[in-house]
């Protein structure tokens, strides 16, 4: 894997991110063009589950919050007792319940906790991209790509057939609000940031990644965002976190920082998309907790693939071109069908610094 050309393109060269793995670590401080999202509330569906009063109330909320359209309000029956992982045929239970409602939204945004997965899938890719069971049948082996990896596409149901759909996970009412809050907030205005890309000492987990982590100490000044590459094990006791991505079983120190709205934060590791029973692995919805906005994590084990987890360099690439959380994080991954996409979709905290001239 590491020996291999990587070439990141968004389609017809509006970023490009070319490397060779291995090579060091990315400048991306001067390859950033201006790709402000097309996403709008009224392209997005709020779907809740109707056994689930919390869920009713969060998807309500998120409604008021983004002015959603009532219209685009979507409740649909789940197992009555919640479980983890959906069978095939409750995951087509649902996608019925669903293709009969949906017209012409671009977004899926699922309002509970559980279930997350359906077999080896996690949820949010098997509504988007349809069920892989052959993935199942060998979770190590290599993914199918997503034809929406690195996709110059905005509007991603007419150009590819796509919904993109993201888990709102509710460990609590307060929290899912707060979230969902968080999510507004990030679009009013442009702060100083920081990003961190960590080296720890587990190389399993640390390693994958580490080609597509930037030179340490960028500075991209129409974004107001600093870049920090560092070998060593957590950040503590930092202020302006929009970016935060390591490889680890658990996260040190997590709640000693400050996260900016629309912040996005990920810990490569197997099992960090279950969220439902007992989890040795720290689950991804802990840093939604903590107060970042998006998260990642695999439902199933994956084996160490870059592609089956965010890429930093076209997270990057998209979100601060000005697209939204929702586009940046699908697109970052190209095999992306055991992992799942929890926030808020439409944070976009470079939006608006989309117009203004790069440096």
């Amino acid at each position: 894997m590491y020996g291999a050309k990587v070439g990141l393109c968004i389609g017809l060269g509006l970023i490009c991110f070319a490397t060779q793995v291995m090579a060091g670590a990315v400048d991306v401080s001067k390859k950033i063009l201006s790709r402000p999202s097309l996403l709008k509330p009224e392209d997005v569906a709020v779907i809740y589950n109707i056994n689930d009063a919390q869920s009713e109330e969060v998807a309500r909320y998120y409604l008021q919050a983004r002015q959603v359209p009532i219209e685009n309000l979507i409740g649909v029956e789940l197992p009555r007792h919640a479980k983890d992982a959906l069978s095939v045929a409750e995951f087509e239970s649902l996608k019925t319940q669903l293709d009969a409602k949906l017209t012409h939204q671009q977004v899926l945004l699922l309002v509970w906790r559980t279930p997350f997965a359906v077999q080896c899938n996690s949820l949010t890719s098997a509504l988007t991209l349809g069920l892989d069971l052959n993935q199942c049948r060998k979770t190590c082996d290599p993914g199918r790509d997503s034809p929406y990896f690195n996709s110059a596409s905005l509007r991603p149901w007419a150009d590819h057939h796509l919904r993109l759909s993201m888990l709102l996970p509710i460990t609590s009412v307060e929290a899912a609000k707060a979230l969902i809050d968080r999510g507004v907030l990030s679009e009013f205005s442009l702060n100083e940031a920081d990003g961190y890309f960590l080296k720890t000492r587990d190389a399993a987990r640390s390693k994958p990644r580490e080609p597509f982590f930037p030179q340490d100490g960028v500075t991209i000044k129409s974004k107001k965002l600093t870049l920090h590459t560092l070998s060593q094990e957590a950040i503590e006791k930092q202020s302006s976190v929009m970016f935060y991505f390591t490889g680890q079983k658990q996260v040190d120190y997590m709640l000693t920082n400050s996260y900016l709205p629309g912040a996005i934060a990920d810990h490569l590791t197997s099992a960090g998309g279950v969220l439902g029973s007992y989890n040795t692995q720290m689950p991804a919805s802990r840093w939604l907790d903590a107060g970042v906005t998006g998260s990642y994590g695999t439902v199933s084990e994956p084996c160490n693939y870059w592609q089956k987890f965010p890429n930093p360099q076209i997270v990057l690439g998209h979100y601060l071109a000005g697209e939204t959380l929702v586009e940046a994080y699908w697109k970052s991954v190209k095999w992306p069908m055991q992992g799942l996409f929890i926030g808020e979709p439409l944070a976009k905290p470079y939006a608006r610094s989309a117009f203004l001239p790069e440096d």
